[in-house]
C-alpha cells in the first residue's frame, strides 16, 4: 500500500508540474551577410544605408536589399539625427534601427518590404565615399 502511495504521489507531481514554453530568439542572415534577427517581441533589427530625401525615405542593407520606410515621427527623428553626417541632402548614413516588417500589398507598386522603425540603434558617417556621377552642376 505504501509502495502504491508513493507511485500515485510521483506520477501526480511529475504530471502537474507546469511546463513553459520559451519563445526563441531566431537569427537569419542574408545573402549579403547581413544579419537580421528578431527578438520575442517581433522587431527586427537591420543595419544599412538610410536615405531620406522630400517625402521618401529608404533603408537598403547590403548590395541586393531595399526596404521602404514608413514615414514616421521615428522616421523623422533618424533623419534629423543623420544630417551632421550628411555633406549633402541626398547622401546616406549608415544606422542600425528595430523595427516590424511590413510586405507591400498585392497590387501596389513599392519596395518588397517596408520598414515601420521603432527603436533607433546607431547612427554614424559612412567610411569612404562612393563614386557617384552628378549630372548637371
Amino acid at each position: 500500500m505504501k509502495k502504491v502511495l508513493i507511485l500515485l504521489l510521483c506520477v501526480t507531481v511529475f504530471t502537474n508540474c507546469k511546463t513553459d514554453a520559451k519563445q526563441v530568439e531566431t537569427t537569419t542572415i542574408d545573402a549579403d551577410g547581413v544579419d537580421r534577427s528578431q527578438a520575442k517581441d517581433g522587431l527586427t533589427t537591420l543595419s544599412g544605408e538610410f536615405s531620406f530625401y522630400g517625402d521618401a525615405a529608404v533603408l537598403q542593407v547590403g548590395n541586393s536589399s531595399i526596404y521602404g520606410v514608413v514615414i514616421n515621427n521615428k522616421s523623422k527623428e533618424l533623419n534629423k539625427m543623420s544630417e551632421p553626417f550628411k555633406e549633402e541632402a541626398t547622401d546616406g548614413v549608415l544606422v542600425q534601427v528595430r523595427g516590424k516588417l511590413i510586405p507591400k500589398k498585392e497590387g501596389e507598386e513599392a519596395w518588397p518590404y517596408s520598414i515601420d522603425i521603432k527603436e533607433i540603434i546607431s547612427v554614424k558617417k559612412q567610411d569612404a565615399k562612393k563614386e557617384v556621377i552628378k549630372i548637371g552642376k
